[in-house]
């Protein structure tokens, strides 16, 4: 009598990564095809702020363009979360479990601080500033969000580069950030200085408040 012995079947748990992936620039593609000349004007951005001066208004926020890069940008910070929290030992880069729990965290996080900038920015009556510096602000992370996903494919692939290069890449993300904040302020500078008072009020408790908060619970996480 043939004796059988069944063996587990083992999956590949890189396959839901690779549509992810896919899909992210499958949406890219989308984009680019639908919006020729404006996604053309934004990927000069780095070099141009032409994008910034045509598409100024708020309205552009809610199009399908923004929405469209908006997703893509939260995929690509995802991924890029995983890969640190896989760097410092809190969880695997191929659990999709943690993947979806990021991203909920990330878009219902950057939800929620748009809806309560709006409020705020509503009751200290500075409601257009807000608008027009979130624009310049979504815009430019959105351009980031979009450089970063090529760079979390490498990194996810190639194991050799996850030691120091991610955190190369989120001390980069910082500083970019910050001088976003700065080339920002910069631009709307009259307008800040009418409303200095309610301005400050806005940064210390939407753009800086929350960001440190999140800082102190990792770091007492990990002592």
């Amino acid at each position: 009598m043939t004796e059988h012995v069944l063996h587990p079947r083992i999956t590949d748990t890189n396959d839901w990564v690779t549509l992810v992936f896919i899909l992210s620039f499958g949406i890219v593609a989308l984009t680019k095809s639908l919006y020729e000349n404006r996604f053309e004007d934004f990927t000069k951005l780095i070099f141009s702020d032409k994008y910034v001066r045509i598409y100024r208004d708020s309205s552009h926020l809610m199009g399908m363009f923004s929405i469209s890069l908006f997703l893509v940008q939260i995929i690509s910070f995802s991924f890029f979360i995983q890969i640190l929290l896989a760097r410092f030992g809190y969880g695997l880069k191929t659990d999709w479990i943690l993947f979806i729990q990021i991203f909920t965290f990330v878009i219902y996080f950057v939800l929620s601080k748009f809806l309560i900038e709006k409020i705020i920015a509503t009751t200290f009556n500075i409601e257009e500033l807000i608008e027009q510096f979130n624009l310049q602000k979504v815009t430019y992370r959105t351009y980031v969000g979009l450089v970063l996903l090529p760079v979390d494919i490498i990194l996810y692939y190639y194991d050799a580069l996850l030691k120091n290069i991610p955190l190369t890449i989120l001390y980069t993300i910082v500083v970019l950030n910050v001088l976003l904040y700065v080339y920002s302020i910069k631009s709307y500078r009259n307008e800040i200085f009418g409303k200095l008072f309610y301005f400050i009020l806005y940064l210390c408790t939407l753009e800086i408040a929350p960001y440190y908060f999140m800082y102190y619970w990792f770091t007492k996480g990990s002592v």
